[in-house]
C-alpha cells in the first residue's frame, strides 16, 4: 500500500512540475544586459563648449594640481593578468590593461599615485580602481600598460617602487 501511493505522489509531483514549465517556457523575459544604450541625441548637459574641451590620449590619467607626499619606499609591485582584462572591480569601473590604473588595499578609490621605479627612476602616475594584490610581499598592482612604463626589464614581473599620494 505505501509503495502505490508513494508511486502516485510520485505521478502527482512530475505532473505538476511539467505543466509549470509550459508556463515558465511561455513568458517572455527580458534579459537585463550590463551595457549603455546606444543614441546619437546629446543632452544640453552633455553639450561641451570649444573653450572648455581639454585634448588627452585616451590613456592618459590627467592630475589635477596638488601635491605628490611620500608614502612607502622599497614597495613591491606586480601587474595585473591578461585574464582580468574587462572583468569588473571592486569599484564597479571595467579593468583595462592599456590604461594607468592601480589596485591597494587601502586608497580609497579614485585617489592618484606617483609610482616610481627605484632601479631607474622612470615614474607613472595611475589611479586606484581596485583592492589587492591579495599575493603576500606585494604592495600594489599596476595595469599591463603602468607596470611596462616604468620598468627596465620587461620580462620581469615584478619592481621595487616608490609610492606618493597625491594630495590636493
Amino acid at each position: 500500500m505505501k509503495k502505490i501511493i508513494t508511486l502516485l505522489f510520485l505521478i502527482a509531483n512530475v505532473g505538476l512540475m511539467s505543466s509549470q514549465s509550459s508556463i515558465i517556457n511561455n513568458k517572455k523575459f527580458s534579459i537585463n544586459k550590463d551595457t549603455v544604450k546606444k543614441t546619437n541625441k546629446i543632452s544640453e548637459k552633455e553639450v561641451v563648449k570649444e573653450t572648455d574641451k581639454v585634448e588627452a590620449d585616451p590613456d592618459t590619467v590627467i592630475v589635477e594640481t596638488g601635491k605628490f607626499v611620500f608614502f612607502k619606499k622599497n614597495a613591491h609591485a606586480s601587474y595585473y593578468h591578461d585574464k582580468f582584462n574587462g572583468k569588473r572591480t571592486a569599484s564597479g569601473k571595467r579593468f583595462d590593461n592599456k590604461k594607468l590604473t592601480a589596485a591597494h588595499r587601502k586608497f580609497p578609490f579614485g585617489t592618484k599615485l606617483r609610482i616610481t621605479n627605484e632601479a631607474n627612476g622612470k615614474s607613472v602616475v595611475v589611479e586606484v580602481i581596485d583592492r589587492g594584490p591579495f599575493a603576500r610581499g606585494r604592495e600594489i598592482d599596476l595595469s599591463k600598460k603602468a607596470f611596462m612604463d616604468i620598468a627596465s626589464n620587461k620580462g620581469s614581473g615584478a619592481v621595487i617602487v616608490k609610492m606618493e599620494e597625491l594630495r590636493k
